[in-house]
C-alpha cells in the first residue's frame, strides 16, 4: 500500500547554513544531526538534508508497505533501479528507480514491529 509522499530529501552543499536556515523555515530542531545526514520532522511528514545527493537532485520518497513489491512495481511499468534496496539504519528501508523522463521515484519503508 503506497501511503504517499513522507519523506523530501535536498541535496545541501554546506549542511551547516542548511540546517541553521530549515531550523528557522521549520520553527523546530532536527531530531537527527550528524555530518552526513540532518533530519527534521514535521507531523507524519521528513525533511532530509543530505551532503552526498547532488548527483540525484531532490528526492521525494513515497513510503509503502512493501518496498520490494512497490519496487518491482516500478520497474515493471518501465522504470529502471537507480539505488537498490538498503538499510538505512534501525530497520528503515530506502530504494529509488529512475523514470523514463529521468525522473528518481523514492521508496521507503518504515522499520517493522516485531
Amino acid at each position: 500500500m503506497n501511503q504517499g509522499i513522507k519523506t523530501v530529501i535536498y541535496p545541501v552543499k554546506d549542511i551547516g547554513k542548511a540546517k541553521a536556515m530549515f531550523s528557522k523555515i521549520l520553527g523546530v530542531a532536527p531530531y537527527v544531526d550528524s555530518p552526513y545526514y540532518v533530519g527534521f520532522r514535521i507531523g507524519d511528514q521528513e525533511f532530509g538534508l543530505d551532503p552526498n545527493t547532488h548527483k540525484h537532485g531532490m528526492t521525494a520518497y513515497y513510503t509503502v508497505d512493501d518496498i520490494k513489491a512497490s519496487l518491482q512495481v516500478l520497474v515493471d511499468a518501465g522504470a529502471q533501479v537507480q539505488e537498490e534496496i538498503r538499510d538505512v539504519g534501525m530497520g528503515k528501508l530506502i530504494a529509488s528507480a529512475k523514470d523514463a523522463d529521468g525522473n528518481i521515484i523514492g521508496l521507503t519503508q518504515e522499520p517493522r514491529a516485531h
